[in-house]
């Protein structure tokens, strides 16, 4: 294997993990400014500036304490409305901001104490309208609202009888739920506000969705909703159910690929449905490989997306248009050069950069990410990530395992600071997307049934083998690390497979998978008949909880000899922070050492830069002492 000429310049946490200059840009609805997110008082908020005149751009929010991370324009050009949480907790508050008041505060639309708000959207058929579910009335259960954005008056359109996961609402008023049945079905029903009953339209096997269906969105007219679906087919295409005979229709699918469902743990990303969100007409569909694939449903769009893939070499991110779909804000997803972001005139051809969101980077000196494939043990296909430091010979390195989430998602193609990080400090960098990882067909997802622990850490396993037989990794310096599912995932390897790594990395993962779910908030119960119960297990049932002991790292902490280090948010309302006291309190208690970081703003991850910082920091040094690297910073 042949060296690259040059070795990279060493990076420093702060450049890749420090908040991004600009990022998330999306056009106002009359086509004249533009929103993004960008750092003030090193949090990011919303930024508004004019795309014509040159003028400064201005901050329109003002949160100090936390980064703002979605926000919305609204028909009126007076208010952008933004989403926000305290500390890490999820209960997601909807504020309004008077853009033409640049000194008034920021108002809550949600004012109520330890209440979610969930699914805002504005109405394109009711000017000054929007829809939102809360958990106002009981924590488990969503109502449906309508909100007045210019008075924040709120009205319940629909009080959840106790099953349903969603609602929607069609132009002329009438109201439909997504609900479970008590067998874990997805049923869809229309909804008779009189009688408060439903009546069934159609029915899917709850066992091929573990997290619901996705997409699933009311059609422009109302008669119809476009959804992912893979009944009768292992590959989620995009049907259209009508909403009065139930009949599914196929409207477009790929030959190989799945629709790109990232966003139903990810709502930051993109939808997999690209729509004018201002006439909610339906324009593509994206499928995710090795590499994003967008199929263009409207010729006009097609049209479009040929002109703004020729901007990039990289995949079309978040996509915005004015009204009228001639005036475009497109960013792009690209392993190197992250969130570079262009404006595009259709009318005029004219197209322009706005911004990097890394501009200090240079993409020359970041690690290309390669696509592989490993074979597992029993012959499956693994699709899986490799990053390799630019400059070193790719032979005998010290290798991280990088596990993503969920279990439920996938890794893909893209800028991972992570991966860069870890590229930067010599280490090859392995991304597997082991069974039962969301976005390679309805077989694959299901071969992870029953596995935890099982093959899906097998699938890890074999994946660092691979990498030492292909002669990239040296046996004795590989480490796992990983968060949420991939620090459980981390933890199992330090429990069940002690002799494989010699370092890992826990941050906010289950350590004892009965405590585990016996402490998920409300909200989120109704829905692990289809994916915990069914994967893992279900604790009410004694053999069961004893199997979904069995296959908790708590059980086997004798077994750690291996260093690690753990991270948590104290807020976190998912994995919370006992999950990882038990297994820290029950190293100490042998005197074994373990790094042990928790933050008391933070939440299910890290969010602020300032603590994502200081936990890539104590990484740095972490994997350094163990794999025999050196960190940027002795």
């Amino acid at each position: 294997m042949r060296a690259p000429a040059k070795k990279a310049p060493r990076l420093s946490v702060e450049a890749l993990f420090d908040s991004p200059a600009r990022v998330r840009a999306s056009i106002s609805p009359d086509g004249t400014r533009i929103a993004y997110l960008a750092p003030w008082r090193d949090r990011l908020n919303v930024w508004v500036q004019s795309l014509d005149c040159g003028d400064e751009p201005r901050c329109v929010t003002a949160d100090g304490n936390r980064s703002v991370l979605t926000y919305h324009w609204s028909g009126d050009p007076r208010w952008l409305l933004y989403e926000q949480d305290r500390d890490g907790d999820e209960h997601f508050h909807i504020y309004r901001v008077d853009l033409a008041d640049p000194d008034a505060e920021a108002v809550d639309l949600t004012p109520f104490p330890g209440v979610m708000a969930l699914g805002f959207q504005p109405i394109p058929a009711r000017p000054g309208k929007a829809f939102l579910h809360l958990n106002h009335r009981s924590p488990a259960e969503f109502d449906l609202y309508e909100l007045d954005i210019a008075t924040g008056e709120l009205t319940v359109l629909a009080q959840n009888p106790g099953q349903p996961a969603g609602w929607m609402c069609a132009p002329d008023g009438s109201l439909y739920a997504q609900s479970l049945t008590a067998d874990g079905d997805i049923e869809v029903a229309r909804w008779d506000a009189q009688t408060q009953k439903t009546a069934p339209v159609a029915t899917f096997d709850g066992t091929d969705y573990p997290l619901s269906i996705h997409p699933f969105e009311l059609t422009a007219d109302g008669t119809g909703v476009w959804l992912g679906s893979n009944r009768d087919s292992d590959r989620t295409r995009l049907v259209r159910l009508d909403l009065e005979s139930g009949a599914e229709t196929e409207v477009d699918s790929h030959p190989a690929f799945d629709l790109d469902t990232r966003c139903a743990v990810f709502p930051t990303l993109p939808s997999p449905l690209i729509r004018n969100e201002h006439t909610g007409a339906l324009l593509g569909a994206r499928y995710l490989g090795e590499r994003q694939v967008i199929h263009a449903l409207d010729p006009h769009f097609a049209e479009v997306l040929r002109h703004l893939e020729q901007l990039s070499d990289g995949d079309l991110g978040a996509v915005s248009c004015d009204a009228s779909g001639q005036r475009w804000v497109a960013a792009f997803v690209h392993d190197r050069d992250p969130g570079v972001t262009y404006f595009y005139d259709h009318a005029t051809g004219e197209s322009r950069l706005l911004h990097r969101a890394y501009p200090h980077l240079d993409p020359g000196a970041l690690a290309p990410m390669t696509t592989v494939t490993i074979p597992a043990r029993d012959g499956l296909r693994l699709p899986a990530y490799l990053t390799l430091p630019v400059g070193v010979e790719s032979t005998g390195l010290p290798l991280v395992l990088l596990v993503h989430g969920g279990p439920w998602l996938r890794d893909s193609w893209g800028f991972n600071p992570a991966v860069q990080l870890l590229a930067n400090r010599g280490y090859a960098v392995l991304q597997v997307n082991f069974r039962g990882s969301t976005g390679y067909g309805k077989a694959f997802l299901k071969a992870g049934i029953g596995e935890l622990s099982g093959a899906m850490h097998d699938d890890l396993v074999d994946a660092v083998d691979w990498a030492v037989a292909e002669g990239y990794a040296d046996r004795e310096r590989a480490a796992i690390f990983g968060a949420s599912y991939g620090g459980y995932a981390a933890l199992v390897g330090v429990t069940f497979t002690p002799d494989v790594f010699a370092a890992a990395i826990d941050v906010c993962g289950p350590s004892n998978l009965v405590t585990y779910l016996a402490t998920l908030p409300e909200f989120a119960r109704p829905g692990l008949l289809n994916n915990w119960y069914l994967y893992a297990g279900d604790p009410s049932d004694p053999d069961q909880q004893a199997d979904l002991l069995a296959r908790s790292p708590i059980s086997r902490v004798d077994r750690i000899r291996t260093p690690l280090m753990v991270a948590q948010g104290a807020n976190d309302i998912r994995v919370v922070k006992a999950e990882s006291d038990q297994i820290v309190d029950a190293l100490r208690a042998r005197g074994v050492e373990v790094e042990y970081m928790v933050k008391d703003n933070e939440g299910h991850g890290f969010l602020n830069p300032d603590n994502t910082i200081d936990l890539f920091r104590a990484a740095d040094r972490f994997l350094a002492r163990h794999l025999g690297g050196r960190p940027h910073t002795q």
